[in-house]
C-alpha cells in the first residue's frame, strides 16, 4: 500500500488547511488510519485517527480545530485544519494500518505571519 500525503503548506495564524492523503488500494477495509505530525526537535505525535465506522479521536491541542475524515469512494483521508496556530507548524504523515503498517511521505504545514 502506498499513502500519497498533499495539501501542506504556508498559512498566516488563524487560516485553514485541508490535508489529503490517497491510497493506491481500497481504504474500505483499512481498520485504522490517523494523521500524525513531528514538529522540529520534537518527537512524532498522534494527532487524530479514525475508525471503519467514521468514529474519530483527536489529540486535546487540537480539538475543536481539526476534523479528520475518509472518502471510501476515493480511497483517501483527510484532514480540515482550521485556526492554525504557529505551534501546529510540522511535518504531517498520513498512516495506515492493513496487516502491516504505512505511511505517507509527509507534507509541511507552516503557521506564521
Amino acid at each position: 500500500v502506498q499513502l500519497q500525503a498533499s495539501g501542506g503548506g504556508l498559512v498566516q495564524p488563524g487560516g485553514s488547511l485541508r490535508l489529503s492523503c490517497t491510497a493506491s488500494r481500497s481504504i474500505f477495509s483499512f481498520n485504522h488510519m490517523a494523521w500524525y505530525r513531528q514538529a522540529p526537535g520534537k518527537q512524532r505525535e498522534l494527532v487524530a485517527q479514525i475508525r471503519s465506522d467514521s468514529g474519530t479521536n483527536y489529540v486535546d491541542s487540537v480539538k475543536g480545530r481539526f476534523t479528520m475524515s475518509r472518502d471510501n469512494a476515493s480511497n483517501t483521508m483527510y484532514l480540515q485544519m482550521n485556526s492554525l496556530m504557529p505551534e501546529d507548524t510540522a511535518i504531517y504523515y498520513c498512516f495506515a494500518m492493513y496487516g502491516s503498517a504505512f505511511w505517507g511521505q509527509g507534507t509541511l504545514v507552516t503557521v506564521s505571519s
